[in-house]
């Protein structure tokens, strides 16, 4: 693991200049930082968020000092929206590069109070807390795997996909299972995404901050942490930029944690393998260099058979060769 200062976190934002980030959730708190910061940076932004008003407000203040960006109304459990943002960067841009899923709620619906009906069976749970944070992230990242490579023309240029997850990824939360199901999928959807993307060379990473003081966490929640420091604003957006833009191939797939009021805290991919996940890892390997060793030898044998195959097949014709000069 290694620390990350603030200072650190600057180290590339120049490579932002000109780039189109496309954000989920950009209208208020972390995702209305992390605009205005790119923005300043020379980013052109589409922000789609369910508030229209406020994510237009914040795309009036980038244009107010200078900068591009535009707003749409977007429910990131609806689909259509979701591809609507993407088509308006094509539309005003001409591409895209780096794609934030910031859109997120906190818990929702009491998993554990049990609702029944007028016979006292129970209902079903509300889920929507898992439709937005896991199901609207999958949707974006989908999109993003199709957009980041249109109308690319050079292999090497910056592109990113970057999810907003939570110190809920590694530590569950009491009384949140919901909230915790979907930060902890989204760390593993980065784990999934990141072999495959790499090899298009499209950056993934997870950003997983403490509470913030942002809407998202409750008042309840907020009086609960009173003189425990939560997690800049700023830094959060800060280090979102920086796992988006950083140009280094060993620091992609990897989850940036942002423990308290401290530094941030770069996870490399081999550090996730600890505990009960390095005894599966090993494990896994294991297997998997069993399967390779079957396939392997497989190989080899087909190739021996095929050279065999050939070199008796020259046999033959020379053979047949010689008994027709004997004739």
């Amino acid at each position: 693991m290694t620390a990350v200062q603030d200072l650190d976190l600057l180290a590339y934002v120049d490579r932002l200049k000109d780039k189109v980030l496309v954000i989920t959730g950009g209208a208020n708190g972390i995702g209305k930082q992390t605009v205005l910061d790119a923005a300043k940076h020379g980013a052109k932004i589409v922000i789609g968020d369910r508030d229209r008003t406020s994510a237009q407000d914040v795309a009036n203040e980038i244009v107010r000092g200078g900068g591009q960006a535009h707003a749409v109304a977007c429910d990131v459990t609806d689909y259509a929206q979701q591809r609507d943002v993407f088509e308006l960067a094509i539309e005003r841009f001409g591409s895209v590069d780096i794609v934030v899923a910031c859109a997120g709620v906190s818990e929702i619906g009491g998993f554990e109070r049990i609702r029944t009906d007028d016979k006292g069976k129970p209902l079903p749970p509300d889920l929507k807390t898992l439709d937005i944070n896991l199901s609207g992230s999958l949707y974006t990242a989908h999109l993003a795997i199709h957009y980041l490579q249109l109308n690319r023309r050079d292999r090497s240029s910056l592109k990113s996909l970057i999810f907003l997850g939570s110190i809920a990824s590694w530590q569950a939360i009491p009384g949140g299972p919901l909230y915790t199901a979907s930060k902890h999928a989204i760390f593993g959807v980065t784990r999934s995404l990141h072999p495959t993307l790499d090899i298009h060379n499209i950056r993934v990473a997870c950003v997983q901050p403490f509470f913030a003081d942002t809407a998202i966490v409750p008042s309840y929640l907020k009086a609960f942490l009173s003189g425990i420091p939560l997690t800049p604003v700023p830094r959060i957006a800060a280090t979102i930029l920086h796992s988006a833009a950083d140009p280094r191939k060993e620091t992609n797939g990897c989850a940036w944690a942002l423990l308290d009021d401290g530094p941030v805290i770069r996870v490399d991919e081999g550090e996730f393998k600890m505990g009960v996940y390095g005894e599966l890892d090993k494990r896994f390997n294991a297997l998997n260099k069993g399967v390779r060793g079957v396939v392997y030898v497989k190989n080899t044998l087909q190739d021996l058979f095929r050279s065999l195959g050939a070199v008796l097949l020259i046999i033959a014709v020379l053979v047949g060769l010689y008994l027709r000069r004997g004739v």
